[in-house]
C-alpha cells in the first residue's frame, strides 16, 4: 500500500457507485431463494467496505486501478451467472464494471469492460438459452457496447473538466503562495530597512514604498496601482505631509488641525480607522489626490503614551482595505512606529550628548567665574595684606596683629567658598545619609559661608523609596534655585520644601520673599543673559520628566515649583493635565 495527502475523487466515485448497486440490486435479490448466489454481495460488500476505509485514511493498493476494474468485472459475471444470465432479474449487473472502467479508464475502460460483459451475453445465450434468444442477447450486447461507448466519452469530458479545474485550481493557489512570499518578503524588507536606519526620512520613504509593495504584491510595479499614502506627522500640535505617495505638490504644503473626521477618531482613540467617503472628509477633503478615493484607512504612529502621527492609505474600490490589508497595514505600521521611537532616541541621544557637552563647558566656566569672583580675589586680597604687613613690620610694628586677625578671617571665609564650591559639585552627605541629609547640609553651608538662611522642610515619606538617581537631580535643582535666589533675591530667607501632593507625585518648592522680578519680561531677553540659571533648571527638570513652573513679580518674591512624577501613569497624568 501508499499513503498520499490526499484523497483520489475516482475512488470515492467507484466506492459510492457500488454501494448504490449493492443496495439496489440486492433488493432485487431478496425476492429470490437461492441464498449461494447472494454470497457475491457478501463478499463484495466486504470488498467495498475496506476500500471505502482505506480512502479515508488516503491509502491505495499497489495497482490500485486495475485491481478494482477487475474486481468489479468479477463480481458483475459471478452475480449474472449465479442468477440464471440473461433469464434471472440481475442481467443489468453489468452496468457495473462499465462505469467502473469508465471512471478509472475512460473511454478505453468503459468499452473493455462492456466487452466483457458483452461477449458473456452472447456465451450464456448461446449454450444456456434456446437459439431463438440469440438475437436479442445480440441487442443487448449491442446495447452495452453502446453505453461503454458513451460513458466512457462523458467520463472522459468529465475528467478533463475536473483535471482542468484542478489544474487553475492549483495555479491559483500557486498564485495565492506567490503573492504571500511575496508579502511575506516585502515585510521582512521593511522590517530590515526599517530597523537599519536612524534617519526620519529614511524610515518615512522606507514604510511608504515598502507598503506599496506588500500591499499589492500582484503588481510588477508599484506605480500602477490607485493607492495613496502618505505619513503625517505633529509638529507644534498640527499633522504636516512629511511624506507621500500621489499627493500634488499643493497636498504637500497641507497642514491639519486633527480636530474633526478621520483623523480626529484616529488620534483621539489611538486606533486604526477604516473611514468610507474619504473624499468628503471634513479635513482631508481638501487634498487633490483623494477626491478620487472612495474609503481609506488610517494608523496611529504610536509607541507607549506618544502618538508621532499617522500613516494614511486611500483608495478608489470600496472593498479594496479587506481584513488581510489592514491587518498588513497594522504590521507596517507597528514597525514604523518603532522605527521611528529608534530614530527618536537616537536623535535624543545625539542631542543629549551635545548637551552635556555644553553642560560641562558651562560647569567648567561657571567654575571659572565662581573661582575669579570669589576665591581668586581673596587670594588677592591675602597676598596683597601680607605685602602690606611686611611694610608695617618697620614703620607700624603695634598693628601687625590687627592686620594679621583680618588676613586670617579672609583666609577662614576662603576656605568656606572653596569647600562650599566642593559640595555642591559633589555633596557626599547625599551618597551617604540621603537626600533630606544633604538638603540641611546645603542649608548649613549657605548659612555658613553666605550668611544666608535657608529653611528645609522634606517629607521623610514621601522620600523614603525614591532612586538615588532622582534624589541626585532635586538636590541639585534645589542647590540651584537657592543659588539664583541668593545672588538675585535679595531675601532674609528661602524656604525648600518637599511633599507628596496626590499618588506619585511629590512637589518641590523653592520659595523666597526676595524683590522678586517680571517672568515674562526675563524670558523674552533671557539668551542674550550671560547667566544659564534657568535652563538649567528645565533640563534637571526634563531629566526626571517632571514638569516646571515658575511664579514670580516685582516686590512679592519667587516661588520654583518642580512636580516631580514617580511612575510612567503619574508623568502621563501630570503633562495631559498641563495641556488641559
Amino acid at each position: 500500500m501508499r499513503k498520499f495527502s490526499s484523497p483520489y475523487i475516482a475512488d470515492w466515485f467507484s466506492i459510492s457507485l457500488r454501494w448504490l448497486t449493492l443496495f439496489a440490486f440486492s433488493t432485487v435479490f431478496t425476492r429470490e431463494s437461492n441464498w449461494l448466489a447472494f454470497l457475491p454481495f457478501v463478499l463484495f460488500a466486504l470488498w467495498n467496505l475496506s476500500l471505502s476505509m482505506m480512502a479515508g485514511l488516503n491509502l491505495r493498493l499497489a495497482y490500485h486501478r486495475q485491481v478494482s476494474v477487475i474486481a468489479d468485472l468479477l463480481f458483475a459475471l459471478l452475480v449474472f451467472w449465479l442468477n440464471h444470465g440473461l433469464g434471472g432479474p440481475l442481467w443489468g449487473i453489468a452496468i457495473l464494471p462499465i462505469l467502473g472502467g469508465a471512471i478509472y479508464y475512460e473511454f478505453l475502460g468503459a468499452l473493455l469492460s462492456a466487452g466483457v460483459m458483452a461477449l458473456s451475453y452472447v456465451v450464456y445465450a448461446f449454450f444456456f438459452m434456446p437459439a431463438s434468444s440469440l438475437p436479442l442477447a445480440g441487442i443487448l450486447s449491442a446495447s452495452l457496447l453502446f453505453l461503454g461507448a458513451l460513458f466512457g466519452f462523458l467520463s472522459k469530458k468529465m475528467i478533463r473538466s475536473i483535471r482542468v479545474k484542478r489544474e487553475v485550481k492549483k495555479d491559483v493557489e500557486a498564485q495565492k503562495r506567490r503573492v504571500e512570499n511575496e508579502r511575506i518578503r516585502a515585510i521582512y524588507d521593511l522590517t530590515s530597512t526599517l530597523t537599519a536606519t536612524l534617519s526620519y526620512s529614511h524610515v518615512l520613504e522606507a514604510a511608504l514604498d515598502l507598503s506599496l509593495k506588500a500591499l499589492n504584491p500582484e503588481l510588477e510595479r508599484a506605480y500602477e496601482t490607485p493607492l495613496v499614502s502618505a505619513v503625517l506627522l505633529f509638529t507644534d500640535d498640527v499633522l504636516m505631509v512629511r511624506s507621500a505617495r500621489r499627493f500634488t505638490s499643493a497636498d504637500m504644503r497641507l497642514t491639519f488641525e486633527a480636530a474633526s473626521g478621520i483623523l480626529s477618531r484616529t488620534i483621539d482613540q489611538a486606533e486604526p480607522v477604516l473611514g468610507e467617503n474619504i473624499g468628503q472628509d471634513p479635513e482631508l477633503g481638501r487634498v487633490i489626490a483623494l477626491r478620487s478615493c472612495t474609503t481609506g484607512y488610517t494608523f496611529p504612529l504610536r509607541t507607549g503614551l506618544t502618538v508621532y502621527g499617522l500613516l494614511l492609505f486611500a483608495h478608489p474600490d470600496p472593498k479594496y482595505f479587506n481584513q488581510e490589508r489592514r491587518d498588513l497595514i497594522d504590521v507596517i505600521g507597528r514597525q514604523a512606529a518603532i522605527a521611528m521611537q529608534n530614530a527618536s532616541l537616537y536623535q535624543d541621544l545625539v542631542e543629549e550628548k551635545e548637551r552635556m557637552i555644553e553642560v560641562q563647558e558651562e560647569a567648567r566656566k561657571k567654575l571659572a567665574r565662581d573661582l575669579h569672583d570669589g576665591p581668586t580675589q581673596s587670594v588677592s586680597a591675602i597676598a596683597m595684606r601680607i605685602n602690606l604687613i611686611r611694610m608695617m613690620l618697620t614703620k607700624a610694628p603695634d598693628k601687625v596683629e590687627d592686620e594679621l586677625i583680618r588676613v586670617e578671617d579672609l583666609a577662614r571665609r576662603t576656605t568656606k567658598e572653596i569647600r562650599h564650591m566642593l559640595f555642591t559639585l559633589r555633596p557626599l552627605v547625599l551618597e551617604s545619609q540621603g537626600l533630606s541629609a544633604a538638603l540641611k547640609s546645603m542649608a548649613e553651608k549657605m548659612l555658613e559661608t553666605y550668611d544666608q538662611k535657608v529653611e528645609i522642610d522634606v517629607d521623610e515619606k514621601a522620600i523614603a523609596d525614591l532612586e538615588m538617581g532622582k534624589q541626585g537631580v532635586i538636590f541639585f535643582l534645589s542647590e540651584e534655585a537657592v543659588n539664583n535666589a541668593r545672588k538675585h533675591a535679595k531675601a532674609p530667607v528661602i524656604w525648600v520644601r518637599l511633599r507628596a501632593i496626590e499618588e506619585s507625585i511629590l512637589l518641590l518648592e523653592i520659595k523666597d520673599n526676595g524683590v522678586g522680578f517680571d517672568v515674562q519680561a526675563v524670558n523674552q531677553n533671557y539668551e542674550k543673559r550671560g547667566s544659564l540659571g534657568m535652563i538649567n533648571l528645565t533640563e534637571r527638570t526634563e531629566l526626571i520628566n517632571g514638569l516646571l513652573r515658575l511664579e514670580s513679580a516685582p516686590g512679592k518674591g519667587t516661588n520654583v515649583q518642580v512636580f516631580i512624577p514617580l511612575t510612567e501613569a503619574a508623568a502621563d497624568r501630570l503633562h495631559r493635565a498641563r495641556k488641559q
